[in-house]
């Protein structure tokens, strides 16, 4: 039952940020630190790399910390403090990107790149919305909290996948 009510309110966050990105009136000229346009999107092609790092770095010490890092033996004290910085800023990185994303784009469903992105983006905040509070739930099975942080991960990656992967390959603006 309350992995359900977890998934409901996952669900929900998805649901909202696709519906506030198909309703908003777009403004792809929004700058993200002072960038606009192309520059913009090298810029995010960038953050969406350090975020995939993370994400990876994320994997790593979760493993470790499940103990099934082969040859790594037990993890120090520190390693669970550094997966939830890592997370955190995992996290924070991403929040400028979104918001970008949202206010410059919106969800479009364009093209099947376009598509998978947008959609993996709402997904994305809805399935962090639920691993938080799935960490802090403890009366449920052993495999949840993993499925849902390799949950993360690969949504991260797909986000790289079809934004920074494609910037990186030759993109190509509209108009520009």
């Amino acid at each position: 039952m309350r992995l359900a009510g977890i998934s409901l309110l996952a669900a929900g966050v998805a649901v909202a940020l696709y519906v506030v990105g198909r309703v908003h009136r777009v403004n792809p000229a929004s700058s993200l630190f002072g960038q606009q346009y192309g520059a913009v999107v090298a810029l995010k092609a960038v953050l969406a790399t350090v975020a995939l790092g993370l994400a990876v770095l994320q994997v790593l010490l979760a493993v470790w910390m499940y103990r099934k890092l082969p040859l790594a033996g037990s993890p120090p004290r520190p390693v669970p403090l550094a997966h939830r910085i890592v997370g955190f800023g995992l996290f924070a990185l991403t929040l400028p990107i979104a918001v970008h994303c949202l206010i410059a784009y919106g969800v479009q469903l364009t093209s099947l790149r376009v598509a998978v992105h947008s959609l993996a983006g709402c997904f994305f905040y809805g399935a962090f919305v639920a691993k938080v509070v799935l960490v802090q739930t403890r009366r449920l099975s052993g495999w949840v909290l993993p499925a849902a942080g390799g949950t993360l991960a690969v949504v991260v990656a797909v986000l790289w996948y079809t934004s920074a992967l494609w910037y990186y390959n030759g993109y190509q603006l509209p108009g520009i």
